[in-house]
């Protein structure tokens, strides 16, 4: 019952988090005059509030590129790190259905893509690459940092909330910010066409940046 709770919990969470995140790009766009921001602070915000509601349950990972280093941090089984990449996948794919069914209200999609990923902004592929590598290390080793101290126990999601936040305003006219295959994963699948075809650099950057901050806070933390 735990394991599946904990499931669950990551599914759910996955699902704000993408929900919010790319329905605030979705339907309010991200162009540079407050919507770039907003949609940044949207998921800043869903981490934030996540963390205080599921982050006893499972961890708030909603993240495979998170999991991953807990993983590789002998924090979490290899069980529960399938299980949650699954879960995580499952609750983006939820919340990219429920916005495209949205879309058929008569409601403009402001991104034409679901909120999807894409390389023209970072210059194509490998652009794409460098980027989403550096902001996953980034994200992923102030989560390292922030957890590893039970001290900071009671802000450590505010942080990692505030962190997601300013990852996003640099990444979003880059590359749309992924940081978390799950979330590309979800709306690319629905929105097809080139950003079903630009997917595996959503899957493969977030993954290499969290295995680096992984291997790279163990040695920071070497004593």
């Amino acid at each position: 019952m735990a394991i599946t709770k904990k499931y669950v919990a990551e599914c759910i969470g996955t699902f704000v988090l993408v929900f919010m995140g790319c329905g605030s790009a979705v339907f309010l766009g991200c162009a540079p005059n407050g919507g770039h921001l907003a949609v940044a602070l949207a998921f800043g915000l869903s981490i934030v509030a996540m963390a205080y509601v599921i982050g006893n349950v499972s961890g708030c990972h909603i993240n495979p590129a998170v999991s991953l280093a807990m993983w590789m941090r002998k924090k979490l089984s290899t069980q529960d790190f399938v299980g949650y990449i699954v879960a995580q996948v499952l609750g983006a794919l939820v919340a990219a259905c429920l916005l495209r069914l949205l879309l058929l209200f008569g409601l403009n999609d402001q991104t034409g893509g679901l909120g999807s990923n894409g390389v023209a902004g970072a210059g194509g592929s490998f652009g794409a690459l460098i980027v989403e590598i550096v902001l996953t290390f980034i994200f992923i080793f102030v989560i390292l940092g922030v957890t590893s101290d039970a001290s900071k126990g009671g802000v450590a999601g505010i942080v990692i909330g505030l962190t997601l936040t300013f990852v996003h305003i640099v990444g979003i006219p880059l590359t749309g910010t992924s940081v978390n295959p799950a979330r590309s994963i979800g709306p690319a699948l629905f929105a097809g066409g080139t950003a079903l075809i630009d997917l595996w650099v959503f899957i493969i950057a977030p993954m290499i940046g969290s295995a680096l901050a992984a291997y790279s806070y163990k040695c920071f933390k070497a004593k």
